[in-house]
């Protein structure tokens, strides 16, 4: 069962760890010193920005992090965006990382994805949608957003967070799903 916390300053040697990992600091591209990490997940963990960063706990066990904010609280955000896409009001971005790499490759990535955004409706209920670009050169990446069931929505060059990518993103999108009165929902378990 995945279950979610807010990371806190105590988290940062766990999180250095990850940044890292060859599979993670190859996209992540992330300082991992103690005072860099402090520097950029700090404001987070105190909440004197809008953005969450989150541990994912698979079974109580940290297995990775999503960062996760509404777009509108970061308009540099849609800026860059809108010119690959139209960001509609009311849009979230996530993006996430599994820690171990010995738990790559067995569909905990689309797990977490889709429990995050799960939670994300219920979190932000003005949330239309979420969006998420993903350099194009990493496959995995956006095969997990697939298998999470989010749609590639558009193409276009964005700024890599690695120096090294070429500009080129995919950019992934999942809309709120409608939410349907009871009466359409058909018979109820009681009722049968």
């Amino acid at each position: 069962m995945i279950t979610w916390r807010r990371v806190t300053e105590d988290d940062f040697p766990l999180l250095a760890h990850w940044l890292r990992q060859p599979h993670v600091a190859r996209w992540w591209n992330h300082e991992t010193a103690p005072e860099a990490v402090a520097r950029d997940f700090g404001p987070a963990a105190r909440r004197e920005e809008p953005s969450e960063d989150w541990l994912a706990l698979l079974d109580g066990r940290p297995v990775g992090l999503v960062q996760r904010c509404r777009l509108a609280d970061y308009p540099e955000y849609i800026d860059e965006l809108s010119g690959v896409m139209t960001v509609p009001p009311g849009a979230a971005t996530i993006d996430y990382l599994i820690g171990d790499p010995d738990l790559t490759g067995q569909g905990l990535g689309p797990r977490l994805i889709r429990a995050m955004i799960e939670r994300t409706w219920d979190d932000y209920p003005e949330a239309s949608c979420v969006i998420v670009p993903v350099v194009a050169a990493n496959h995995a990446s956006w095969r997990a957003l697939e298998k999470a069931g989010l749609e590639r929505v558009a193409e276009g060059e964005l700024e890599p967070d690695n120096p090294i990518d070429d500009p080129a993103h995919v950019v992934y999108r999942i809309d709120r799903p409608e939410r349907r009165p009871p009466e359409s929902r058909g018979p109820s378990v009681a009722a049968q």
